[in-house]
């Protein structure tokens, strides 16, 4: 069972953050190697930097694609993109952009009359059942004489054979079933005595138990969670929660062959889906059901400096654009590619993109839209995926290569999650996809600590969704200091100034995996990105211009 469970920890490390955490890990990532020994991007050098310099920052708009954006969050209310030319809720498209009142941002996942798509199946279940009757008694592909059929058919065939939920699989989903009801049963003893229904590990650590039942079941706990690395901030109603949801979405993964996933967009959305010109759909709730990845990843870009800081002055003029597309399951194609044209229409010159998925049957319209971003100086910067694949090999979407336009996008920077020793013993970590041939730079992915929904809550999660907004803030300051750098530009300087170590060659262990592996072999830059190396780059920058990068 252990074995089952180490394998559980490496697919969804994305959702749970380590336990053990403590104040002094908080802004890890923002640390500087030469100065604190962690491997962060040098971002209090940074601002170090901005303070000598004799200028202003202009304003520039980031979008966020993600699953939401918590707009009534303290701290990122105020630096939400506002839509001038649209008078707020007055059910006018006062702009003309087919989008009503979208003020902040739009929601491609929402109904005309206000609800939202939650939860969604992911791609290979939608594809299965899609073609299943088309293609469940063909025994050849030359049966097959349409080539878009063809291609058709070997997609089919890849989603059926990865829709078979496992041994392995059922023996991961055993498992935690069976430590949530643990928690459960623990929780409530715990509760009894204690009378705080949302304890958290914090509060219950000083807790001293009258009777020994209670004192047993607190100390299971405490052994349970951190097993499970869920950290020690989370209140007890949340790590059950999360634990059902997990099992809710394995369970309905267990039925996925069987049973056809509900036409969700046909109920709540009602758009066409088969035609891209369709696109004024939707609604301006860009907050959603779901937006705690979405927050966080939000406030990574804002970057959104502590009270010990004194740089309100010379911070980036950031503005967030919230671009809801991502459900709870997989997006779709057509969502992104209409969020990336929305983005790029609206005046982003960023767009951060946090997802991605292994099958992409219009990756046409996405390739497209990536393309139409480029024309216009966009860059886009997306996470790498966290199932520890070499995408030399194995393609995961989007993509920066077009197989149907047969180019490479320039426009895009793919991002790995790096570590620190001080975190999990190594540079990097266990479950960030890994590839020269398509990853652009580390950053950091681990253990991060941003905002979360509501008020003014902060917390931590990992996984390259959190590597690509810390990039994406660096590429916001150059953009915003520096305006008349290109998205390619910026690509460029991202990647030449990277910190690496002395030695290219040198070897990193990856956690729970008996295997080493270099930082060429994780990224074509073959480094973390660092923010105060980016700017003196980008002072005297020329395209085409190669720098030697800071190692250590």
């Amino acid at each position: 069972m252990k074995k089952h469970f180490l394998l559980f920890l490496a697919i969804c490390i994305h959702f749970f953050a380590f336990a053990q955490t403590n104040v002094s890990s908080k802004n890890w990532h923002w640390k500087d190697f030469d100065k604190d020994s962690v491997h962060g991007i040098s971002l209090f050098q940074a601002y170090e930097q901005l303070s000598k310099l004799n200028k202003q920052p202009s304003p520039i708009i980031v979008a966020v694609l993600d699953g939401g954006i918590d707009t009534n969050h303290i701290e990122l209310k105020p630096r939400l993109w506002v839509n001038t030319k649209e008078i707020p809720n007055n059910g006018i498209d006062d702009d003309h952009n087919g989008y009503i009142d979208d003020v902040h941002g739009w929601n491609f996942l929402g109904g005309k009359d206000g609800r939202n798509v939650d939860k969604a199946a992911d791609e290979k279940s939608r594809i299965y059942h899609k073609y299943k009757s088309i293609f469940e008694n063909v025994s050849d592909m030359n049966q097959i004489k349409s080539e878009t059929q063809q291609l058709q058919y070997q997609t089919w065939k890849q989603a059926a054979n990865e829709i078979e939920f496992s041994e392995e699989d059922a023996a991961n989903l055993q498992y935690i079933t069976m430590a949530t009801n643990a928690l459960q049963k623990l929780g409530n003893i715990i509760i009894k005595e204690k009378n705080d229904s949302n304890f958290t590990v914090e509060s219950i650590e000083s807790f001293q138990p009258i009777g020994r039942v209670t004192l047993d079941a607190k100390m299971a706990y405490l052994r349970t969670v951190q097993i499970l690395g869920i950290e020690k901030e989370t209140p007890y109603q949340e790590v059950i929660a999360d634990l059902k949801e997990y099992i809710e979405g394995k369970e309905k993964s267990a039925k996925a062959k069987s049973i056809p996933p509900a036409n969700i967009r046909a109920d709540i959305i009602k758009d066409n889906y088969e035609n891209i010109a369709d696109k004024y759909y939707g609604n301006n709730d860009i907050t959603g059901p779901n937006a705690k990845h979405g927050t966080h990843v939000a406030g990574l870009v804002a970057t959104i400096p502590d009270s010990s800081w004194n740089v309100n002055r010379l911070y980036p003029a950031i503005q967030i654009m919230g671009v809801r597309v991502v459900p709870d399951g997989d997006e779709y194609d057509k969502d992104i590619a209409l969020g990336i044209r929305y983005a790029v229409d609206n005046g982003a010159k960023i767009i951060n993109m946090s997802f991605g998925k292994s099958f992409s049957p219009e990756q046409a319209w996405v390739d497209d839209a990536i393309r139409y971003a480029g024309q216009k100086d966009v860059l886009i910067i997306h996470s790498a995926g966290n199932e520890y694949y070499n995408l030399n090999s194995k393609a995961v979407y989007p993509n920066p290569y077009s197989s149907t336009i047969k180019d490479t996008a320039k426009n895009i920077l793919t991002i790995a999650a790096s570590s620190d020793y001080f975190i999990n013993g190594s540079l990097l970590t266990d479950f960030s996809n890994f590839g020269s041939k398509i990853v652009d730079v580390l950053s950091p992915g681990n253990k991060i600590y941003s905002t979360i929904p509501t008020g003014n809550n902060h917390g931590y999660l990992q996984g390259t969704s959190m590597a690509a907004p810390i990039v994406s803030h660096i590429a916001a300051m150059l953009r915003s200091y520096y305006p008349n750098l290109s998205a390619t530009d910026v690509k460029q300087i991202l990647m030449q100034s990277v910190w690496k170590p002395e030695e290219i060659n040198k070897t990193y262990p990856v956690p729970q995996k008996q295997e080493e592996k270099t930082l060429q072999e994780i990224a074509a830059g073959s480094g973390i990105v660092n923010a105060a190396n980016a700017l003196q780059l980008a002072q005297n920058y020329k395209p085409g211009k190669k720098t030697k990068t800071k190692s250590k």
